[in-house]
């Protein structure tokens, strides 16, 4: 059976729930209660398992905070012997507008702190990670109250829309391979 990591990062603390930063939590949240799986306190995280057309996914929220992301992605993966090439990071991204899609098979932190700590931890920037745009919309200096702030009504309006399409981009991502849900998901 083929083994997917899927990382959404984010804080823990009930203070941290609903703001943008912890948009990759709030995905597997969305995720694991569609699929009807629930999530275990474990070693560096919360973790639950879904199965799917021969494949199991892991989904996995660390408890490190954003900037000790690494270490448990790490840990996972060795535990599980999951190869990189089936780990998807899941992240928020100021560079995108609200609620769009972004994955690609690499890339720079992006100023991201998490997947930043992630990238020294594994000791490369090659794996897939799937941005999912929180905009821009704050003004100079605002920046960390912006990201760690909640979400506007707008957002709210929209969100569970865009959370059902980034499930739809973990499923494609374990099954149908990066390259075409790439192509499928890309700037939706």
């Amino acid at each position: 059976m083929k083994k997917f990591l899927i990382v959404g990062l984010g804080n823990i603390g009930a203070e941290y729930v609903n703001t943008r930063h912890n948009i990759g939590f709030k995905i597997l949240d969305f995720f694991a209660n569609k699929e009807g799986v629930i999530f275990e306190t474990v070693k560096l995280g919360a973790l639950a398992e879904f199965k799917f057309k021969g494949r199991t996914f892991l989904l996995l929220k660390p408890n490190t905070y954003m900037n000790l992301s690494g270490k448990a992605i790490q840990f996972w993966l060795n535990k599980e012997s999951i190869q990189i090439e089936n780990l998807l990071v899941i992240t928020d991204d100021l560079n995108l507008s609200f609620g769009t899609i972004r994955i690609k098979p690499k890339g720079s932190d992006g100023g991201h702190n998490g997947l930043k700590n992630t990238n020294l931890i594994l000791n490369t920037q090659n794996y897939a990670r799937f941005r999912f745009g929180i905009s821009d919309e704050f003004k100079k200096g605002q920046q960390v109250n912006y990201v760690l702030g909640e979400w506007d009504e707008h957002e709210k309006e929209k969100l569970s829309e865009r959370l059902a399409l980034a499930s739809e981009v973990i499923l494609s991502f374990g099954t149908a391979g990066l390259e075409n849900t790439m192509t499928l998901f890309n700037g939706k």
